[in-house]
C-alpha cells in the first residue's frame, strides 16, 4: 500500500515522464477531481434557502457550509502532503473519495446546521482536498514536456463542473428536495474513488522494466568468463552493494520537507501567492450584489457569472498550449506575472462600470484573465521547486492560502457593509492582484535572474528538487549504463589475461623443442603458435 521500496525501505528512483500513454487517462482523472473541488463548495449555495427554511436560520449561517469547505480544501494540505509522502497517491485518493461522499450521504439524515457543519462541510471538505493534491501530483508526475497543457486541460474541469453542477443541484432540489439532492451528490462523489483508482504509479513499473533488462544484459556479460564467472558475479553484487549504500540518503523522502523554504523562488511565490489571493475571488463574489444595486434584473445579473464561467472554459487549456512553447516555457514566472496584472487591471478599470454593457465587458476580460491565472499557478511551482518536492510545497502554499482566504473576502464584505460602495472595493482588490504580480516579476528578476549571471550554474542533483524529472530519470539511467559498462570492462580485462597466459605458455614451449634440436625454429615458436602451429610436432622447412 506504500511506496516505499520493499529491499530498501527507501522510495523508488524518479523516471522519465511519459508526456502521454496513460498519462493522458490521469490528466482525464484530474480534470474531474479538479471540477469536484472548486465547483462543488460554490454548487451546494443552490440549497441554502431550503435550508434556511427548514433549520430557521439566517444566510451567513448557511454560507459557512461552503466557507468549510474551502478552509479545508486550502487548510488541510500539509496534512495531505504528510499521506502522500508516506501511502503514495492512489491510496489517499481512494479514501479521500470515501470520505467526500460519506459527508454529503451522512448530511441527507441530519437535523440541525451543526450536524451540516459537521458532514457536509468538514468531512466533504477533508475529502476533496485528499483528492485535489494528489491528483496535481500525480498529473506532474506523468508530463514534464507537455505539463503547461495538461495543467491548463486539468484547471479546465473546475468552470466546466462549475457550468454543471449548479442546474443540476436546481433540478434535484425541485425533484427530491434538498435531503435527496445532498444523497445524490454524495454519489456523484464517488466518481473521485474511480479517479483515484486510474493514477497507477509510474515510479515503480518503469524501475522493474529497467531491472529486467539490466539483469539480462549482465547475464548475456558473464556467460563467456567462463571460470572467472563466479568471480564477476561476486564483484557485480559488492558494486550493487555499494551502489545502494550509496543512494539511499539521495533517495530518502521526508513527510513534509520545510527545506524548500531555502529556495528563494518559493518564498517569492509563496508571498506574491498571498497577496494575488486577498483580492482575486472577491470580485466574483460581490458582482451579482453590484449589478442588482446598479439596477440589473435578478436574472441578468446571475447571468454574468456564466459569462465568466464559459470564458474560462476557454482561457484555461488555450493559455496551457501558449505556457507550452519553447520560447515561453522558460519565462513562464513573467507570464503568470502578465496573467495577475492583466486581472488586477481589468478590476480597477471596472470599477465604475454602471451599466449591464459594462458589466459584461468586465466578465469577458475578467474570465480571460482568471482563466490564464488559474491555468497558469500550479505550473510555475512545479517549475520552481520540482516534481520531488511538489508534495510538500504545494501543501505548505495552500495552507498559506487559506490564511489569505479567510481574510480577503469577509473583509471586503465588511467594508461594503460599512462604505455601501462597491467602487473602493474593486479599486482594493485589483490593487492587491496589482501589486502581487509586479511583487513576482520584479523579484524574479532581481533575485533570481541576476544570482544567475553572477554565479556559475551549479551541479544538479536529485536530491535539489528544483531539476527537470528528465533529467533526473536520465541521470539513473547514464548510471545503470555505467554500471553495464563496468561489467562488460571486467569481462574483456579477464578474456585479455587468459589470451596473455596462452601466449607465455606457447613461448616456453617453443624454447624447449628448439632446444632439443627438434620442432620449431628458434625465435619463430610464437609466431607459428599464434599461426596454429602445434610445437609438439618437428616442422620441415622443405615443406615451406
Amino acid at each position: 500500500m506504500g511506496r516505499a521500496d520493499p529491499e530498501e525501505g527507501q522510495l523508488p528512483a524518479p523516471v522519465k515522464p511519459p508526456d502521454g500513454g496513460w498519462g493522458w487517462i490521469v490528466l482525464l482523472g484530474c480534470f474531474v477531481i479538479t471540477g469536484f473541488s472548486y465547483a462543488f463548495p460554490k454548487a451546494v449555495s443552490v440549497y441554502f434557502k431550503e435550508l434556511m427554511k427548514d433549520f430557521h436560520v439566517g444566510y451567513s449561517d448557511t454560507a459557512w457550509i461552503s466557507s468549510i469547505m474551502l478552509a479545508m480544501l486550502y487548510g488541510t494540505g500539509p496534512v495531505c502532503s504528510i499521506m502522500v509522502n508516506q501511502f503514495g497517491c492512489r491510496p489517499v485518493m481512494l479514501i479521500g473519495g470515501l470520505l467526500a461522499s460519506s459527508g454529503m450521504i451522512l448530511a441527507s439524515f441530519t437535523t440541525n446546521i451543526i450536524e451540516l457543519y459537521l458532514t457536509a462541510g468538514v468531512l466533504t471538505g477533508l475529502g476533496m482536498a485528499l483528492n485535489f493534491q494528489p491528483s496535481l501530483i500525480m498529473l506532474g508526475t506523468y508530463f514534464d514536456k507537455r505539463r503547461p497543457l495538461a495543467n491548463g486541460l486539468a484547471a479546465a474541469g473546475s468552470p466546466v463542473f462549475l457550468s454543471a453542477l449548479s442546474p443540476l443541484g436546481q433540478v434535484l432540489l425541485e425533484k427530491f428536495g434538498w435531503r435527496g439532492g445532498f444523497l445524490i451528490m454524495g454519489g456523484l462523489l464517488l466518481n473521485c474513488c474511480t479517479c483515484g483508482a486510474v493514477m497507477r504509479p509510474l515510479e515503480m513499473g518503469m524501475k522493474r522494466k529497467m531491472e529486467k533488462v539490466q539483469d539480462k544484459y549482465e547475464a548475456k556479460e558473464m556467460l563467456p568468463m567462463g571460470g572467472k564467472s563466479e568471480e564477476g558475479i561476486s564483484t557485480t553484487d559488492g558494486a550493487k552493494k555499494a551502489k545502494k549504500v550509496k543512494k539511499k540518503p539521495r533517495r530518502g523522502k521526508k513527510l513534509l520537507d520545510f527545506s524548500i523554504f531555502s529556495n528563494r523562488g518559493f518564498v517569492i511565490y509563496t508571498i506574491s501567492k498571498f497577496i494575488l489571493v486577498l483580492g482575486l475571488f472577491v470580485p466574483p463574489i460581490l458582482l451579482v450584489n453590484y449589478a442588482k444595486d446598479t439596477g440589473v434584473p435578478d436574472t441578468e445579473a446571475a447571468f454574468l457569472l456564466s459569462i465568466i464561467g464559459f470564458i474560462d472554459i476557454f482561457a484555461r487549456p488555450a493559455c496551457g498550449m501558449v505556457a507550452g512553447l519553447k520560447w515561453v516555457r522558460p519565462h513562464v514566472a513573467y507570464l503568470f506575472s502578465f496573467a495577475m496584472l492583466f486581472n488586477g487591471l481589468t478590476d480597477i478599470c471596472s470599477a465604475r462600470a454602471s451599466n449591464y454593457t459594462g458589466l459584461v465587458i468586465f466578465c469577458v476580460f475578467f474570465g480571460i484573465s482568471y482563466g490564464m491565472v488559474g491555468a497558469l499557478q500550479f505550473e510555475v511551482l512545479m517549475a520552481i521547486v520540482g516534481s520531488q518536492k511538489f508534495s510538500s510545497a504545494i501543501g505548505l502554499v495552500l495552507l498559506i492560502e487559506a490564511v489569505a482566504v479567510l481574510i480577503g473576502p469577509p473583509s471586503a464584505g465588511r467594508l461594503v457593509d460599512a462604505l455601501k460602495n462597491y467602487e473602493v472595493i474593486f479599486y482594493l482588490a485589483g490593487s492587491e492582484v496589482a501589486l502581487s504580480a509586479l511583487f513576482l516579476a520584479m523579484a524574479t528578476y532581481c533575485c533570481l535572474n541576476r544570482q544567475k549571471k553572477k554565479a556559475p550554474p551549479p551541479e544538479k542533483s536529485p536530491s535539489a528538487g528544483g531539476g527537470s524529472d528528465t533529467e533526473e530519470a536520465e541521470s539513473d539511467v547514464q548510471e545503470a549504463e555505467e554500471r553495464s559498462g563496468n561489467n562488460h570492462q571486467l569481462a574483456r580485462s579477464t578474456d585479455d589475461a587468459m589470451a596473455v597466459a596462452v601466449e607465455e605458455a606457447n613461448h616456453v614451449a617453443a624454447e624447449e623443442q628448439s632446444g632439443e634440436g627438434g620442432g620449431c625454429p628458434e625465435g619463430d615458436g610464437e609466431v607459428l603458435a599464434r599461426a596454429g602451429c602445434n610445437t609438439n610436432q618437428p616442422v620441415e622447412r622443405d615443406s615451406f
